[in-house]
């Protein structure tokens, strides 16, 4: 049995790089950063992992709309190594390939804790056909 599957939290550490392949189908570059805080000799230490995701198809498109650095998301898919030859030298790098994409709320400019519309909470899943339509998007009012 196999079994590879990751869900992170984080922040978007740059705005989302949108890509069209030559196949036709869309792919979104994400870099998160996700915070761990622990006590170490009774003090706080705040230790920041960094991770590439790479989102396809509509999910890919919803992403590059909705989303810019700062934004918080919850990231469910598998990881994926790569592997190349460099100057005689095998290289190596692992992304998240993600399922989904779990855009989290954020707040309005003036304070008072409303969100917009377009920044309300959203979730955008899936990479089959059900999900091909923006109206498909989730929002949580």
């Amino acid at each position: 049995m196999n079994f590879n599957t990751v869900s992170i939290f984080g922040n978007l550490t740059r705005d989302p790089e949108l890509k069209s392949m030559p196949s036709g189908k869309n792919i979104c570059k994400l870099s998160i950063a996700n915070n761990r805080v622990y006590t170490k000799n009774n003090e706080k230490v705040t230790e920041v992992s960094y991770f590439d995701v790479d989102v396809w198809g509509v999910v890919a498109d919803n992403c590059a709309k909705y989303l810019k650095k700062g934004t918080g998301v919850i990231v469910e898919g598998r990881l994926k190594q790569d592997r190349w030859e460099k100057d005689g030298k095998t290289q190596s790098r692992v992304t998240i390939s993600a399922n989904s994409v779990h855009f989290m709320p954020r707040k309005s400019g003036d304070g008072a804790g409303q969100e917009s519309r377009a920044e309300s909470s959203a979730v955008a899943q899936g990479q089959t056909a059900e999900y091909n339509s923006p109206d498909n998007i989730v929002w949580e009012e």
